[in-house]
């Protein structure tokens, strides 16, 4: 996603195993959907990194120093292409938890409303 003509995402890590059985499917997607991946993406860095006995993970850094590790363990390359998607098409911020399941920004004087009102 970009935010005023800005890409978000700087780089994007794929960490695997060579010899593991979960890393299977990111050992695939690298030889057959990360070339045309990289080609449409020129202004993503892309990182390959091989982490011998642990489960596979992509990770993201975003230009506001936050980052994001998403599992892909066992995953097919389509799913880990749709799973690189979607780490580049995210802002990168933080998840904020909400107070309140209404969110306005001119809260009513009488109270939210609910079918439980007394009346």
């Amino acid at each position: 996603m970009s935010q005023r003509g800005v890409w978000q995402l700087k780089r994007l890590t794929l960490n695997y195993c060579n010899w593991g059985g979960s890393s299977r499917g990111i050992r695939a997607f690298m030889e057959s959907h990360l070339p045309a991946f990289k080609e449409s993406n020129p202004q993503l860095e892309v990182v390959s990194e091989e982490i011998r006995g642990q489960h596979p993970h992509l990770k993201g850094l975003y230009r506001n120093k936050n980052e994001r590790v998403v599992c892909v363990k066992n995953m097919t390359p389509e799913n880990l292409l749709e799973c690189a998607a979607k780490l580049r098409n995210s802002l990168g911020k933080k998840v904020l938890k909400l107070k309140t399941r209404h969110v306005t920004k001119h809260p009513s004087v009488q109270g939210t409303w609910t079918t439980d009102l007394n009346l």
